[in-house]
Protein backbone atom coordinates (compact mmCIF):
# COMPACT_ATOMS: atom_id res chain seq x y z
CA UNK A 1 0.00 0.00 0.00
CA UNK A 2 1.63 3.42 -0.95
CA UNK A 3 2.04 6.43 1.44
CA UNK A 4 -0.18 8.16 -0.65
CA UNK A 5 -3.61 5.61 -0.55
CA UNK A 6 -2.80 5.74 3.13
CA UNK A 7 -2.94 9.29 3.25
CA UNK A 8 -6.32 8.96 1.32
CA UNK A 9 -8.05 6.38 3.69
CA UNK A 10 -7.15 8.37 6.26
CA UNK A 11 -10.75 9.61 7.61
CA UNK A 12 -10.03 11.81 10.57
CA UNK A 13 -12.24 9.93 12.91
CA UNK A 14 -13.79 12.28 15.57
CA UNK A 15 -15.56 11.89 19.20
CA UNK A 16 -18.15 14.22 21.01
CA UNK A 17 -16.07 16.82 23.34
CA UNK A 18 -18.26 15.06 26.11
CA UNK A 19 -16.20 11.69 25.50
CA UNK A 20 -12.98 14.04 26.29
CA UNK A 21 -13.40 16.04 28.84
CA UNK A 22 -12.54 13.69 31.48
CA UNK A 23 -9.14 14.48 30.57
CA UNK A 24 -9.61 18.27 32.42
CA UNK A 25 -10.44 17.11 35.17
CA UNK A 26 -7.81 14.90 35.71
CA UNK A 27 -4.95 17.15 34.82
CA UNK A 28 -6.83 19.56 37.51
CA UNK A 29 -6.51 16.45 40.01
CA UNK A 30 -2.98 16.72 39.46
CA UNK A 31 -2.45 19.88 40.12
CA UNK A 32 -2.18 21.61 36.44
CA UNK A 33 -4.34 24.13 34.37
CA UNK A 34 -6.21 22.18 32.29
CA UNK A 35 -6.57 25.53 29.70
CA UNK A 36 -2.87 26.32 29.78
CA UNK A 37 -2.60 23.00 29.02
CA UNK A 38 -4.92 22.79 26.01
CA UNK A 39 -3.24 26.15 24.55
CA UNK A 40 0.22 24.50 24.79
CA UNK A 41 -0.87 21.38 22.09
CA UNK A 42 -2.91 24.18 20.43
CA UNK A 43 -6.49 23.47 21.42
CA UNK A 44 -9.12 25.40 21.74
CA UNK A 45 -11.00 25.43 25.63
CA UNK A 46 -13.96 26.37 24.18
CA UNK A 47 -14.20 23.06 22.36
CA UNK A 48 -15.46 21.34 25.47
CA UNK A 49 -17.73 24.21 26.81
CA UNK A 50 -20.50 21.75 24.58
CA UNK A 51 -20.16 17.94 24.88
CA UNK A 52 -21.70 17.52 21.58
CA UNK A 53 -18.76 19.20 19.66
CA UNK A 54 -16.24 17.12 17.87
CA UNK A 55 -12.54 16.43 18.66
CA UNK A 56 -10.32 14.52 16.12
CA UNK A 57 -9.45 11.28 17.54
CA UNK A 58 -5.47 12.52 16.65
CA UNK A 59 -6.05 15.64 18.14
CA UNK A 60 -7.35 13.58 21.51
CA UNK A 61 -4.65 10.98 21.45
CA UNK A 62 -1.59 13.67 21.06
CA UNK A 63 -3.08 15.69 24.13
CA UNK A 64 -3.03 12.49 25.99
CA UNK A 65 0.38 12.04 24.91
CA UNK A 66 1.33 15.37 26.03
CA UNK A 67 -0.33 15.07 29.27
CA UNK A 68 1.58 11.87 30.10
CA UNK A 69 4.78 13.96 29.64
CA UNK A 70 3.53 16.60 31.46
CA UNK A 71 1.89 15.30 34.06
CA UNK A 72 4.51 12.22 34.66
CA UNK A 73 1.72 9.65 35.39
CA UNK A 74 2.30 6.78 33.39
CA UNK A 75 -1.38 5.91 33.90
CA UNK A 76 -3.13 8.74 33.03
CA UNK A 77 -5.67 7.12 30.43
CA UNK A 78 -6.67 4.84 33.92
CA UNK A 79 -7.25 7.84 35.50
CA UNK A 80 -9.18 9.39 32.74
CA UNK A 81 -11.47 5.96 32.12
CA UNK A 82 -12.18 6.02 35.83
CA UNK A 83 -14.15 9.73 35.40
CA UNK A 84 -16.78 8.50 32.97
CA UNK A 85 -19.68 6.27 33.23
CA UNK A 86 -22.96 6.52 30.92
CA UNK A 87 -22.97 10.08 31.07
CA UNK A 88 -20.10 10.56 28.67
CA UNK A 89 -22.02 9.26 25.61
CA UNK A 90 -24.43 11.58 25.85
CA UNK A 91 -28.24 10.62 23.89
CA UNK A 92 -26.29 7.05 23.57
CA UNK A 93 -25.87 6.90 27.18
CA UNK A 94 -29.24 8.07 27.93
CA UNK A 95 -30.93 5.33 25.35
CA UNK A 96 -28.55 2.44 26.94
CA UNK A 97 -30.61 3.24 29.88
CA UNK A 98 -33.90 3.32 28.65
CA UNK A 99 -33.52 -0.39 27.04
CA UNK A 100 -35.35 -3.20 29.20
CA UNK A 101 -31.45 -5.45 30.00
CA UNK A 102 -28.20 -4.77 29.87
CA UNK A 103 -27.80 -7.14 26.81
CA UNK A 104 -29.81 -4.91 25.14
CA UNK A 105 -27.79 -2.00 26.23
CA UNK A 106 -24.52 -3.24 25.35
CA UNK A 107 -25.67 -4.30 21.94
CA UNK A 108 -26.41 -0.65 21.22
CA UNK A 109 -23.48 0.87 22.25
CA UNK A 110 -21.91 -1.90 20.10
CA UNK A 111 -24.19 -0.89 16.72
CA UNK A 112 -24.41 2.89 17.67
CA UNK A 113 -20.83 4.03 18.81
CA UNK A 114 -20.14 5.71 15.78
CA UNK A 115 -23.11 8.19 16.91
CA UNK A 116 -20.11 9.08 20.07
CA UNK A 117 -17.18 8.31 18.01
CA UNK A 118 -15.58 7.74 14.62
CA UNK A 119 -12.62 5.80 14.64
CA UNK A 120 -12.58 3.11 17.37
CA UNK A 121 -14.57 -0.05 17.50
CA UNK A 122 -16.38 -2.18 20.36
CA UNK A 123 -17.45 -5.50 20.46
CA UNK A 124 -19.30 -7.91 22.16
CA UNK A 125 -18.42 -11.59 21.99
CA UNK A 126 -20.95 -14.37 23.71
CA UNK A 127 -20.66 -17.82 24.65
CA UNK A 128 -22.42 -20.31 27.38
CA UNK A 129 -19.15 -19.56 29.67
CA UNK A 130 -17.85 -15.83 28.80
CA UNK A 131 -19.09 -12.53 27.74
CA UNK A 132 -16.45 -10.35 26.90
CA UNK A 133 -16.83 -6.80 25.45
CA UNK A 134 -13.33 -5.63 23.61
CA UNK A 135 -12.22 -1.58 22.41
CA UNK A 136 -10.09 -1.17 19.53
CA UNK A 137 -8.80 2.53 17.86
CA UNK A 138 -9.44 1.66 14.10
CA UNK A 139 -8.09 5.41 13.05
CA UNK A 140 -5.08 4.95 11.48
CA UNK A 141 -1.75 6.61 13.44
CA UNK A 142 -2.99 7.71 16.62
CA UNK A 143 -0.87 8.51 19.55
CA UNK A 144 -1.27 6.76 22.84
CA UNK A 145 -3.80 4.29 21.61
CA UNK A 146 -2.21 2.55 25.01
CA UNK A 147 -3.42 5.18 27.16
CA UNK A 148 -6.59 5.56 25.06
CA UNK A 149 -7.31 1.63 25.85
CA UNK A 150 -6.63 1.39 29.34
CA UNK A 151 -9.40 4.11 29.36
CA UNK A 152 -11.84 2.49 27.64
CA UNK A 153 -11.67 -0.84 30.26
CA UNK A 154 -11.88 1.55 33.63
CA UNK A 155 -14.88 2.66 31.15
CA UNK A 156 -16.61 -0.57 30.74
CA UNK A 157 -16.34 -1.44 34.26
CA UNK A 158 -17.79 2.17 35.13
CA UNK A 159 -20.64 1.22 31.97
CA UNK A 160 -21.64 -2.57 33.98
CA UNK A 161 -21.56 -1.04 37.53
CA UNK A 162 -24.44 1.70 35.97
CA UNK A 163 -26.05 -1.00 34.46
CA UNK A 164 -25.70 -3.48 36.76
CA UNK A 165 -25.11 -1.93 40.30
CA UNK A 166 -22.28 -1.55 42.18
CA UNK A 167 -22.02 -5.71 43.00
CA UNK A 168 -20.99 -6.27 39.45
CA UNK A 169 -17.70 -7.92 39.38
CA UNK A 170 -15.58 -8.52 36.17
CA UNK A 171 -13.92 -11.81 35.64
CA UNK A 172 -10.80 -10.18 34.07
CA UNK A 173 -9.44 -7.69 32.69
CA UNK A 174 -7.22 -7.23 29.49
CA UNK A 175 -4.58 -4.75 28.03
CA UNK A 176 -2.88 -4.56 24.54
CA UNK A 177 0.20 -3.24 26.20
CA UNK A 178 2.90 -4.13 27.71
CA UNK A 179 2.96 -4.85 31.73
CA UNK A 180 3.31 -1.08 33.14
CA UNK A 181 6.05 -0.61 35.41
CA UNK A 182 3.68 0.56 38.31
CA UNK A 183 0.71 -1.96 38.18
CA UNK A 184 -1.07 -1.00 41.64
CA UNK A 185 -3.32 1.69 40.28
CA UNK A 186 -4.82 -1.36 37.81
CA UNK A 187 -5.06 -3.71 40.75
CA UNK A 188 -6.56 -0.88 43.49
CA UNK A 189 -8.68 -0.07 40.49
CA UNK A 190 -9.65 -3.48 38.49
CA UNK A 191 -9.25 -5.68 41.78
CA UNK A 192 -9.34 -8.37 39.28
CA UNK A 193 -7.05 -10.80 37.38
CA UNK A 194 -5.13 -8.75 35.10
CA UNK A 195 -3.50 -9.70 31.62
CA UNK A 196 -0.89 -7.39 30.00
CA UNK A 197 0.11 -8.25 26.16
CA UNK A 198 -3.00 -9.12 25.10
CA UNK A 199 -4.29 -8.63 21.42
CA UNK A 200 -7.16 -6.44 22.79
CA UNK A 201 -7.89 -4.00 25.53
CA UNK A 202 -11.21 -6.32 26.93
CA UNK A 203 -13.51 -6.74 30.02
CA UNK A 204 -14.73 -10.69 30.29
CA UNK A 205 -17.81 -11.18 33.20
CA UNK A 206 -20.30 -13.78 33.34
CA UNK A 207 -22.82 -13.92 30.54
CA UNK A 208 -25.58 -14.09 33.24
CA UNK A 209 -25.32 -10.49 33.66
CA UNK A 210 -26.48 -9.62 30.31
CA UNK A 211 -29.92 -10.81 31.83
CA UNK A 212 -29.78 -8.14 34.57
CA UNK A 213 -32.93 -5.88 33.92
CA UNK A 214 -32.37 -2.24 33.61
CA UNK A 215 -34.10 -0.21 36.57
CA UNK A 216 -34.88 3.04 34.13
CA UNK A 217 -36.04 1.07 31.42
CA UNK A 218 -38.72 2.82 29.82
CA UNK A 219 -40.30 2.12 25.88
CA UNK A 220 -41.94 5.49 25.65
CA UNK A 221 -39.20 7.29 26.38
CA UNK A 222 -36.83 4.98 25.00
CA UNK A 223 -38.90 5.16 21.42
CA UNK A 224 -38.50 9.13 21.79
CA UNK A 225 -34.45 8.91 21.60
CA UNK A 226 -34.95 5.89 18.79
CA UNK A 227 -36.19 8.90 16.60
CA UNK A 228 -33.46 10.75 17.95
CA UNK A 229 -30.92 8.80 16.97
CA UNK A 230 -32.46 7.91 13.36
CA UNK A 231 -32.54 11.71 12.97
CA UNK A 232 -28.61 11.39 13.80
CA UNK A 233 -28.03 8.53 11.90
CA UNK A 234 -29.65 10.26 8.62
CA UNK A 235 -27.64 13.35 8.90
CA UNK A 236 -24.43 11.48 10.05
CA UNK A 237 -23.95 8.25 7.21
CA UNK A 238 -20.52 6.77 8.22
CA UNK A 239 -18.82 6.24 4.65
CA UNK A 240 -18.68 3.02 3.11
CA UNK A 241 -15.12 2.41 3.23
CA UNK A 242 -15.24 3.05 6.72
CA UNK A 243 -18.18 0.78 7.45
CA UNK A 244 -15.75 -1.70 5.32
CA UNK A 245 -12.91 -1.16 7.65
CA UNK A 246 -14.37 -1.74 10.94
CA UNK A 247 -15.77 -4.69 9.73
CA UNK A 248 -12.51 -5.86 8.56
CA UNK A 249 -10.75 -4.60 12.09
CA UNK A 250 -12.39 -7.17 14.18
CA UNK A 251 -12.57 -9.75 11.56
CA UNK A 252 -8.72 -9.71 11.25
CA UNK A 253 -8.16 -10.98 14.52
CA UNK A 254 -10.97 -13.70 14.14
CA UNK A 255 -9.61 -15.02 10.71
CA UNK A 256 -12.36 -14.37 8.62
CA UNK A 257 -11.41 -11.80 6.33
CA UNK A 258 -11.68 -12.90 2.83
CA UNK A 259 -13.14 -10.79 0.36
CA UNK A 260 -16.42 -13.14 -0.15
CA UNK A 261 -16.31 -13.30 3.81
CA UNK A 262 -16.79 -9.41 4.50
CA UNK A 263 -18.75 -8.93 1.14
CA UNK A 264 -21.34 -11.58 2.90
CA UNK A 265 -21.28 -9.37 5.97
CA UNK A 266 -22.62 -6.67 3.76
CA UNK A 267 -25.31 -9.19 1.93
CA UNK A 268 -23.29 -8.40 -0.86
CA UNK A 269 -21.18 -9.96 -3.45
CA UNK A 270 -17.80 -9.79 -3.50
CA UNK A 271 -18.07 -7.99 -6.71
CA UNK A 272 -20.36 -5.75 -5.89
CA UNK A 273 -18.20 -4.95 -2.82
CA UNK A 274 -15.19 -4.30 -5.34
CA UNK A 275 -17.16 -1.67 -7.71
CA UNK A 276 -18.64 0.00 -4.54
CA UNK A 277 -14.83 0.58 -2.92
CA UNK A 278 -13.55 1.04 -6.43
CA UNK A 279 -16.35 4.16 -6.64
CA UNK A 280 -14.86 5.73 -3.56
CA UNK A 281 -10.89 5.31 -5.25
CA UNK A 282 -9.96 2.49 -2.73
CA UNK A 283 -10.20 -1.21 -2.90
CA UNK A 284 -10.67 -4.38 -0.34
CA UNK A 285 -6.85 -5.01 -0.59
CA UNK A 286 -5.85 -1.57 0.36
CA UNK A 287 -8.23 -1.37 3.18
CA UNK A 288 -7.34 -4.78 4.51
CA UNK A 289 -3.31 -4.07 4.00
CA UNK A 290 -4.45 -0.79 6.02
CA UNK A 291 -6.12 -2.80 8.58
CA UNK A 292 -3.35 -5.32 8.68
CA UNK A 293 -1.01 -2.54 9.21
CA UNK A 294 -2.45 -0.21 11.68
CA UNK A 295 -3.06 -3.73 13.90
CA UNK A 296 0.60 -5.06 13.50
CA UNK A 297 1.93 -0.96 14.29
CA UNK A 298 -0.39 -0.94 17.56
CA UNK A 299 1.12 -4.57 18.40
CA UNK A 300 4.54 -3.93 17.85
CA UNK A 301 4.46 -0.15 19.47
CA UNK A 302 2.67 -1.27 22.65
CA UNK A 303 3.18 -5.13 23.24
CA UNK A 304 6.07 -7.39 24.16
CA UNK A 305 4.29 -9.75 21.83
CA UNK A 306 7.51 -11.99 19.46
CA UNK A 307 6.85 -11.02 15.99
CA UNK A 308 5.99 -14.44 15.01
CA UNK A 309 3.19 -14.51 17.77
CA UNK A 310 2.02 -11.20 16.07
CA UNK A 311 2.52 -13.22 12.68
CA UNK A 312 0.50 -15.59 13.91
CA UNK A 313 -2.68 -13.32 15.49
CA UNK A 314 -2.84 -11.75 11.74
CA UNK A 315 -3.09 -15.43 10.55
CA UNK A 316 -0.01 -15.05 7.96
CA UNK A 317 1.26 -18.79 8.02
CA UNK A 318 4.85 -17.92 8.04
CA UNK A 319 6.52 -15.32 9.65
CA UNK A 320 8.32 -14.50 6.87
CA UNK A 321 5.74 -13.37 4.96
CA UNK A 322 4.33 -11.27 7.74
CA UNK A 323 7.58 -10.01 7.53
CA UNK A 324 7.62 -9.53 3.79
CA UNK A 325 4.56 -7.89 3.98
CA UNK A 326 5.69 -4.67 6.91
CA UNK A 327 8.58 -4.44 5.30
CA UNK A 328 6.09 -3.41 1.85
CA UNK A 329 4.35 -1.10 4.40
CA UNK A 330 6.79 0.46 6.17
CA UNK A 331 9.76 0.41 4.74
CA UNK A 332 11.61 -2.18 7.62
CA UNK A 333 11.21 -5.05 9.01
CA UNK A 334 8.85 -5.54 12.15
CA UNK A 335 12.08 -5.98 14.68
CA UNK A 336 13.76 -2.67 13.10
CA UNK A 337 10.33 -0.50 13.55
CA UNK A 338 9.86 -1.66 17.05
CA UNK A 339 13.12 -0.89 17.91
CA UNK A 340 12.67 2.40 16.69
CA UNK A 341 9.45 3.12 17.73
CA UNK A 342 10.26 1.88 21.46
CA UNK A 343 10.94 5.10 22.92
CA UNK A 344 7.51 6.77 22.26
CA UNK A 345 5.72 4.05 23.97
CA UNK A 346 3.70 5.69 27.06
CA UNK A 347 3.00 2.63 29.01
CA UNK A 348 5.75 -0.04 29.96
Amino acid sequence: MSSQAHDRLRTRGTLRAGGAVAILAVLKNLGHDPDGVLAEVGINPRLFDDPDNLITYAARGHLIKYCVAKTGCQHFGLLVGKQMDLHSFGLLGLLMRSLPDVGSALRTLVDSLHLHAQGALVSLQIDSELAIISYEVTEPGVEATDQTGDGAVALMINIMRSLCGPDFTPIEASFAHRTPANIEPFRKFFQVPLYFNAEKYSLTFAPDWLQSPLPHADAEFQSLLFKQVDRLQARQQTGFPEQVRNVLRSSLVAGHCSEEQIAALFTLRARTLSRRLESFGTSFRELAEESRFEIARQMLENTSLPVGQIATALYYTRSSSFIRAFRRWAGTTPAEWRKTHADHVTSK
